[in-house]
Parts: structure tokens; sequence; C-alpha cells
């Protein structure tokens, strides 16, 4: 089917749970968005500051700047391009299940070499773009991490749990990317960073994976709290990595990368994403009842809140 710009009315329900259908108006711009996945772009040019950011503070230059804004572009577009090719690989997958089956591909607003092209030429043109207005590193990096993202991750979920291991790399890069953007670099601070987001990534997307595991059974994505009955595994993977999240997030302080009145506020955060974790362990009492997806909902929105709150806090309690 074309992808023509003309408004396309369509029938989508965001949770199978509502007796009533909304209607969405769909045109060309707002299937990019989609395709490009704005909103998680969004979070990861949010991450990708904070590294550019305290790279500054540590270089003691401005943070606002031209070579921020082409950092951040440069990101975004390889973000962007990245998620277009995860969703051209998985478009028969994405048709199987609620939550994806209105996606561009999918229900066929747009042809697989339109999206083929646009997922192409924004990873191409990003880390182009990277290599020339940053530093060639930061533009080999990006590159790298799209390519394991699109050509690891994506088609592991397909075979192996592992799956959400492997992705949680390059899920981690985008601070690192922001702090070799400006210092050339990859320095201790950034691999702190790296190691904040690459934890903080199993509850996130354990509680997801929960939320939707019927959908991901159906299109046989072997996440973990898809193929395991009782979510034990699941339990204990969420436990462990928050528990782990909460002295990590806390170097940037020892490190002397922000004020040490960060800590005290870091590990009261931390503790509160850990208490909806120990909540999220309660699903074990009865994993089919409604209750366990109250607990994964509870769950992802409390990491939904502490990524952008713990990443500006050390903004705010940087060294400038």
């Amino acid at each position: 089917m074309s992808s023509a710009p003309r408004p396309v009315l369509v029938w989508s329900k965001t949770d199978p749970s509502q007796s009533a259908p909304r209607l969405k108006r769909r045109t060309l711009f707002s299937d990019y968005a989609v395709l490009l996945k704005v909103r998680v772009t969004s979070l990861v040019v949010l991450t990708a500051w904070t590294g550019f950011y305290l790279a500054c503070a540590k270089t003691g230059v401005s943070s606002f700047s031209w070579k921020l804004l082409c950092t951040l572009m440069g990101i975004g577009l390889v973000a962007g391009g990245a998620a277009a090719l995860n969703q051209v690989i998985e478009r028969q997958i994405d048709a199987l299940m609620l939550r994806t089956k209105e996606r561009p591909l999918p229900a066929q607003r747009m042809r697989v070499i339109h999206a083929l092209a646009v997922g192409l030429a924004a990873i191409l043109g990003g880390a182009a773009y990277l290599a020339w207005t940053t530093n060639p590193l930061t533009g080999f990096l990006s590159v790298l991490t799209a390519a394991s993202y699109v050509g690891l991750y994506t088609p592991l979920k397909k075979y192996s749990p592992m799956a959400t291991f492997v992705g949680a790399f390059p899920g981690a890069m985008p601070p690192l990317l922001g702090w070799t953007a400006l210092r050339g670099r990859i320095e201790w601070e950034a691999l702190v960073l790296f190691a904040i987001l690459f934890l903080w990534q199993f509850p996130h997307f354990h509680a997801i994976g929960w939320l939707y595991r019927e959908d991901y059974k159906r299109a046989g994505i072997r996440m973990l709290p898809a193929i395991e009955r009782y979510g034990r595994a699941t339990v204990r993977e969420v436990l462990a990595y928050t528990m782990l999240l909460v002295p990590v997030s806390l170097f940037p302080g020892y490190l002397n990368m922000v004020k040490r009145s960060y800590i005290p506020a870091a590990l009261l955060l931390g503790l509160f994403f850990l208490a909806f974790g120990v909540q999220f362990a309660k699903l074990l009492s009865d994993p089919a009842a409604p209750e366990s997806r109250k607990y994964a909902r509870h769950l992802l929105r409390a990491s939904i809140i502490y990524l952008p709150v713990l990443f500006g806090m050390m903004m705010i309690f940087s060294r400038y």
C-alpha cells in the first residue's frame, strides 16, 4: 500500500481490555513518529544530553553550544534509524501483537522499501554527521550501537531470553556517546553512566514483558516473562538488577562528577525504585491474578519516573 500523506482513519485500542475503540487519525507524519519511535528516541536524546553536560562540567566549557545541538541531532537520527530497521525486520511479528499491529508496516500504510530507506538514511546520515561535527570515535560508536541493536538483539528475541541482556549494551550507549562527543575518548565517568543505564533496563523491560507476555507468546518472542509460567526468574532478575542499581547510581558522587549532595538524593531515589521492585515480587503469590499486572504496571511507571529524575539530578548537582 502506498504511503501517501492523506489522512487515514483507523480504529485502535491501546489496551485490549477497553470495551470501546478509540478513533485515531493517521498521517504520514504520525507514521514517521511511530517508525522512528519518537518517544523512545526522546529518552535516548535526554540521556545523551546528560553525558554531554557532565563532560562539559569536567572540561569547563559551556554546555549550551552548537556542538551540543549537533550531538543530540546525530544521536537522535541514529536511534530513530535503528528503531525503523527493527520494525522492518519485525513487521510480521508486529502484526501478531495487539500493541504493535497498528504500526505503519504491519498495517500496510507504508511500504517496506520506504521504511528501509528511512532507517538506513537516518543511521548512516546521523553517524556521518556525528563523525563530522564531533569526532570519528562517536560516529563509529553510534554505528556499532545501531548494528548490535538491529543485527544481534532484534533477531535474538526469537530464540533466547538472553536478548534482553544483549540488547542492554546498545541500549546503554547514549550517555557514553554524549560524553565522547565532547571528550573524544571513553573515560571512567562515561562507563559509570553506561552502567547505570544498563542496569535500569532490566526492571523496565521485564515489567513491559510481564504486561504483554501473552502478546509475546503469540508472536513467538522469547522474552523471559513470556517463557516462564510462574515468574520466578523474572522476579529474581528485577530484584537483582534493581538492588545493584542503588549503589552504582551513587558512583557519580564518588568520582567527583557531581557534588556530594547528589549522593543522599540518589540513594533515596534508588530506594524508591527498589520498593517497586520488591512490590513486583508479590506476583509470585499468584502470577495469573490481575494484581500481577498491577504490580508490573507500577514498576514500569516507577522506571519511567526514575531514569529522567536521576539523570536530571546529575545535571542539577553537576560541578558547574
